[in-house]
């Protein structure tokens, strides 16, 4: 078997509170390989959000390693980081946070340009993946004029528009109607199949959860594997 993609090795991660001391994730392990996508189900409160902001190198971890590929990363500077950050790592968030003044295919081209493509090659892979995605005809559309669902599959066109190892998404169908979530969502695992993308997805939606590769929670701050 290949490497993981991601692994989070003995991760720990506390708050300090007044005169507590919040364990957080203690020990923590989570390793994700490319092309398989991982349902992370827990309780609000439980971290989640912590383990994907250290998943994505937004948090620094107080103990233990995140490698991404081979590298570790938790004593990197906070520049190395943001360059790894940029090219291995998308992300999609219950929010779109699409930039309302460009058009859908120019929110996809943006994350492209920054990383050193010419517009022309930004535009390609633009229109490759929105195609992908079934929004081959709504390029041209800003999201304002664009559903939900398809403001939401626009964010994961620009998540994974630099051809990033690892994908982390934080409830990406929480803001939909069931039909529409289930459309997103299915349109987000065949990416994840098909790129070869590591994928870890917060979720509430059991049904969804269900049908992807592995579903894992936390528990006193364990990563604990489910089924």
């Amino acid at each position: 078997m290949s490497d993981p993609a991601i692994f989070l090795h003995q991760v720990e991660r506390r708050y300090v509170q007044a005169e507590n001391t919040l364990e957080i994730l203690r020990s923590a392990e989570l390793a994700i390989w490319p092309g398989q996508s991982v349902a992370l189900i827990a309780p609000s409160g439980a971290g989640k959000s912590t383990l994907l902001h250290i998943a994505g190198l937004l948090e620094r971890p107080d103990g233990g390693e995140v490698f991404v590929g081979d590298q570790p990363t938790a004593h990197m500077d906070d520049d190395a980081r943001t360059a790894l950050r940029r090219i291995e790592i998308g992300f999609v968030y219950q929010f779109h946070h699409l930039l309302p003044e460009f058009s859908a295919a120019e929110n996809v081209m943006l994350p492209q340009m920054i990383r050193g493509l010419s517009k022309a090659e930004a535009r390609d892979r633009s229109s490759q993946l929105l195609t992908y995605l079934g929004l081959g005809k709504r390029t041209k559309h800003r999201p304002g004029e664009l559903s939900g669902g398809e403001q939401q599959r626009v964010a994961i066109a620009r998540a994974v528009a630099n051809n990033p190892r690892v994908l982390l998404a934080d409830e990406p169908t929480g803001n939909l109607d069931p039909k529409t979530a289930d459309h997103v969502f299915g349109a987000l695992t065949d990416l994840v199949r098909m790129s070869g993308l590591a994928a870890l997805i917060a979720t509430h939606n059991l049904e969804l959860a269900s049908r992807m590769d592995r579903r894992v929670t936390l528990r006193d701050g364990l990563v604990v594997e489910l089924d």
